[in-house]
């Protein structure tokens, strides 16, 4: 029998990129999204900072997979600036997606994962959780809470029999981005700083995240929980002298 995954944010990126892994790992998948993707996926428009929609979300893609195996917590927006460039209204609004989006999903989740054999979540975090990024204070914040709501989620869990891990990834070429660097002065020398910021000398691809959210989301990977698996092209933990 085929293991049954909800993947938030599945409508394109790191969200795409890890239904499509775990449909080819033999998974049925079900996309929550504001554009979800069609078929071979189960697409479900839904909104993550709507509770009663992301319940309704939630029991309908239970009911057609025949319940939730695997939660991917990916849905999130991203937000530049320092801690004096947002107001108010923006800090609530990253939040209310990143962090309390990941929390009402894995909420309306549980009920289902506590009757599964190989009960996984997978948070999408990253590698601005823990290194200080300029530019990125909002951001990084909220990104610090997933890490720690995974630790915490992780302990609470354990003897439910449900593992909490997350990925972390460096700067991915991922529709995102691709949007930053448009807007900037010179997208080329953007991306190229932005290359040059990890030490592989490139930008992570939707593919290589997805990956690791996939081993995360999979039986292979049951004894692992509590952990924070780094796609970040060295970025977090390699500190290399400037090139000759």
């Amino acid at each position: 029998m085929s293991l049954k995954a909800v993947v938030t944010g599945g409508g394109s990126g790191i969200g795409l990129a890890a239904a499509t892994a775990l449909a080819g790992r033999g998974m049925t998948v079900a996309c929550l999204d504001l554009n979800p993707p069609g078929e071979p996926f189960i697409g479900i428009k839904a909104d993550v900072t709507d509770d009663a929609q992301v319940r309704a979300a939630v029991a309908e893609a239970a009911e057609r997979l025949g319940g939730i195996d695997v939660l991917v917590n990916n849905a999130g927006i991203g937000a530049q600036g320092t801690i004096e460039d947002n107001p108010d209204a923006e800090w609530h609004k990253v939040f209310d997606v990143n962090v309390l989006g990941m929390v009402r999903v894995a909420r309306a989740a549980l009920p289902y994962l506590r009757r599964s054999e190989q009960a996984a979540i997978v948070n999408t975090c990253s590698v601005a959780a823990t290194a200080g990024l300029p530019q990125r204070a909002l951001y990084s914040a909220t990104k610090g809470a997933v890490l720690s709501l995974t630790l915490a989620m992780a302990a609470d869990h354990v003897r439910e029999g449900i593992r909490v891990n997350c990925v972390n990834p460096g700067t991915a070429d991922t529709p995102w981005v691709g949007r930053l660097l448009e807007a900037a002065d010179d997208p080329a020398a953007e991306r190229a700083a932005l290359n040059a910021r990890q030490p592989m000398g490139r930008l992570v691809s939707a593919e290589e995240v997805a990956a690791a959210i996939a081993y995360l989301a999979s039986p292979e990977s049951a004894s692992t929980t509590g952990t924070a698996i780094a796609v970040d092209g060295g970025m977090q933990g390699l500190r290399l002298r400037p090139a000759n």
